[in-house]
């Protein structure tokens, strides 16, 4: 089943409506298997000297993966349910544009190691968000909170892959100042200033699609005339003002390390703001 609810600005409504029930269809096991043969693959790369078709199979399997995660949405956005929805389908769209992003990167660039992160993280997502309960549903989702909601996924992935990579900057940087220079991802890394500037254009494009979502969830609010006294609302503005800091100081000169863990700092406030609304609906809170 799955219940109506806002991600930045769920309301007070009381009136319960009736829930629309979709199971999980074929397409999202396919993924999850493949998303998990990514994983294995990816942590198969890390070894000493993996196979030439180890690195090769990796981004393969994360592409179908993508395309079997596409039909999952697909199929239930026929049946009713899109990413707009709830957090729950949010959080599907969520990982779908990470392994999307991931995918352009691998495409692009020497970061087919970050298959490694992004898979598990992925099929983690998405179990989540198809088999978790989803409590009931409630009234007032109107299409100014559906764009509210799908914005917010976006903008949340985006900063996501950025967290991602600003992992991969800070175990690349802690290799080379230990002259670790045999370690794999020393070796089929990228250089240290192509990952801080891809964080920080992850960070540049996210950020006004995030404040997008807040700016509609609070009109949405005002809208509905829900209260504002809940945690969630004043977690959701720390995650955007630490993210509109690192703007601001990396037009200072904020580089590297500083940059990286700040990044980090930004997306998990969010993330906690988004597991408080999951286990909110599948408590029915």
């Amino acid at each position: 089943m799955d219940g109506r609810v806002d991600i930045f600005a769920a309301g007070a409504l009381p009136v319960v409506a009736a829930v629309h029930t979709t199971a999980p269809s074929a397409a999202f096991y396919v993924a999850l298997v493949l998303y998990g043969a990514a994983a294995l693959l990816g942590v198969g790369a890390f070894s000493a000297s993996p196979p030439r078709w180890v690195h090769i199979a990796g981004p393969v399997a994360m592409g179908l993966a993508f395309l079997a995660h596409a039909g999952d949405i697909s199929f239930r956005a026929f049946e009713g349910v899109h990413p707009g929805y709830s957090v729950r389908e949010a959080l599907g769209f969520l990982s779908w544009v990470i392994v999307g992003g991931y995918l352009c990167f691998a495409v692009r660039g020497r970061l087919t190691l970050l298959g490694a992160f992004v898979a598990p993280a992925a099929m983690a997502v998405l179990a989540a968000a198809r088999l978790s309960p989803s409590g009931d549903a409630l009234v007032g989702l109107t299409l100014l909170g559906r764009i509210h909601i799908a914005l917010a996924a976006l903008g949340v992935a985006l900063f996501a892959l950025a967290t991602l990579v600003a992992g991969m900057y800070l175990l690349e940087e802690r290799n080379l100042k230990r002259k670790r220079f045999d370690r794999v991802l020393f070796r089929r890394g990228v250089a240290l200033e192509r990952l801080d500037a891809l964080v920080h254009r992850l960070v540049f494009v996210g950020f006004p699609i995030f404040t997008a979502s807040i700016v509609l969830g609070v009109a949405w609010m005002a809208e509905r005339q829900a209260s504002f006294l809940r945690i969630e609302y004043p977690l959701a503005l720390v995650a955007w003002a630490t993210f509109a800091s690192l703007l601001v100081v990396r037009a200072r000169g904020w580089r590297g390390r500083r940059s990286a863990q700040l990044t980090i700092v930004g997306f998990s406030v969010a993330l906690v703001v988004f597991l408080i609304y999951l286990v909110r609906r599948a408590l029915g809170a």
